[in-house]
């Protein structure tokens, strides 16, 4: 499902269709082998975002002398039967006397089922006022069918504030060979550096999607009536939390993904600094009517769990009791957690909470410890309109009871804001190992890491007030 290379992990993830045939997931393949310099795109293959073909290195990097050692993000497009790429290249060592080294936007193409061939002589750095060093991520698109094609490339500008200095280029061309810069596409002076930018059009309604590492790392969005914006910020403009980095968009068979990758945590451990590159995920989107985006989880990939099992809560605390479709706990003044056997590795556990009005917290907790006090929680806060990622237990300070981190309550940068329900909430939570993904309401995504814990049983839990757990299932492929 969370698919990563034998030999390394995911970074940037490079999304392309084209007609009616498989979507290729072309990634900066990292190593993290100080021995192998360099980095190269491989390539996933899918028909439906549940089964991927590893089809190892196709757009591979430069020798140590070129300026394209590192092959970096870009974007691919295909124009007259022949395919585009155009990318980002970096080489440190690659620079003139006395001059910093660049990032290089380059080309490269391929016939149907060839190998893409470089094109040296199209290649071009920043312009007159940008730092040479933060000039990346290509983007190739064409808002208008008899338009010029237009670029989009990150840049910092020169002066100016140390972290409100990113902004978007924005360059056109009629051949895919030359270039002429038409100046900046958006400047909002608020991030380092605006990373992986694409424009897309959605049921009416234009798109501009990109990454930050200003204020948090996360995938944003932002909704405009033309392909030039004006662009306006959705009530909930993210795609997932710190969990699912540098997402980029496709759409295939009418539908429309957004692939990024689930970062690893350094020593595989939960209080490990998250990095850089991990496993690809992938999530469904779709334009609700107001613009905003919502996510869920890949339809072929929730049918790819076939087998259900039924699920038997025990209560262990509270008042728990069996109705016709479901359990229902009712905790007004305290707590209410029940709990289930032992889970398998990977599975996709369904249901639907009705929590009554007033309740503070309801929700799922994995790898539950039998009496549901240790475990990971995807908690629910009704009264707050989120959904947040816990575990328990969290780092102690010392030996005694009080020395615990109990002034930070949840993981605050996976924490995704919930729409208004009026208590219903459909839960989908797909478990691969250490990977956790959480999708509410067909709307709502949450991606995690789970290292500590690597086994347990599925507990259910209410806090203060009452909710009824219905259409429960364990599903394994």
């Amino acid at each position: 499902m969370f698919v990563k290379p034998l030999d390394g992990w995911v970074g940037d993830v490079i999304p392309f269709t084209a007609g009616g045939g498989c979507a290729q997931l072309y990634y900066l393949h990292d190593a993290r082998d100080p021995s192998r310099p360099g980095m190269a795109w491989h390539c996933y293959e899918t028909d439906d975002f549940a089964a991927f073909a590893d089809l190892g290195v196709s757009l591979p990097q430069g020798g140590e002398s070129a300026p394209d050692l590192n092959v970096y993000t870009g974007s691919v497009i295909e124009s007259a039967g022949v395919r585009h790429a155009f990318y980002t290249g970096y080489n440190a060592r690659f620079h003139a006397p006395g001059r910093p080294a660049q990032q290089l936007v380059m080309h490269a193409t391929a016939e149907a089922g060839g190998a893409w061939q470089k094109h040296p002589d199209h290649t071009f750095g920043a312009p007159e006022g940008y730092e040479p060093v933060d000039f990346r991520d290509p983007f190739v698109f064409r808002p208008e069918e008899d338009g010029p094609w237009r670029l989009l490339v990150i840049a910092r500008r020169r002066g100016g504030a140390d972290r409100r200095r990113g902004v978007i280029l924005e360059y056109v061309s009629t051949d895919l060979a030359s270039w002429a810069f038409e100046g900046e596409f958006w400047a909002p002076n608020r991030y380092v550096a605006i990373e992986c930018p694409e424009v897309f059009l959605l049921a009416g309604t234009w798109y501009l999607v990109y990454s930050e590492f200003s204020d948090r790392f996360a995938t944003h969005y932002r909704t405009g009536p033309t392909a030039h914006g004006p662009w306006s910020v959705p009530m909930m403009d993210t795609v997932d939390g710190r969990g699912f980095y540098a997402a980029k968009s496709l759409e295939h068979a009418g539908r429309r993904y957004f692939a990024g990758w689930i970062p690893t945590r350094a020593g595989e451990t939960d209080d490990g600094a998250w990095e850089w590159a991990g496993s690809l995920a992938v999530h469904q989107a779709r334009a609700l009517e107001d613009g905003t985006l919502a996510f869920g989880m890949p339809s072929a990939l929730a049918e790819s769990f076939r087998q259900r099992g039924t699920v038997e809560p025990r209560p262990v605390v509270g008042d728990w009791s069996v109705t016709s479709s479901g359990w229902r706990a009712s905790a007004p003044d305290s707590s209410a957690v029940a709990v289930t056997d032992n889970l398998p590795d990977q599975y996709l556990f369904e249901a639907t909470i009705d929590a009554d009005p007033h309740t503070v917290e309801c929700g799922v907790v994995l790898r539950a410890s039998d009496d549901g006090s240790e475990g990971y929680l995807i908690r629910i806060e009704p009264r707050r309109n989120r959904l947040v990622f816990d575990r328990w237990p969290r780092p102690r300070t010392g030996p005694a009871q009080w020395q615990i981190s109990g002034d930070v309550p949840f993981a605050p940068e996976l924490e995704r804001q919930l729409p208004a329900t009026g208590g219903r909430y459909t839960l989908r939570i797909v478990v691969d190992g250490t990977i956790c993904v959480t999708y509410v309401n067909d709307q709502v995504a949450m991606s995690a890491r789970m290292y500590d814990r690597r086994a347990g049983s599925l507990g259910f839990f209410v806090g203060e007030g009452a909710a009824t757990f219905t259409n429960v299932s364990i599903a394994t492929r």
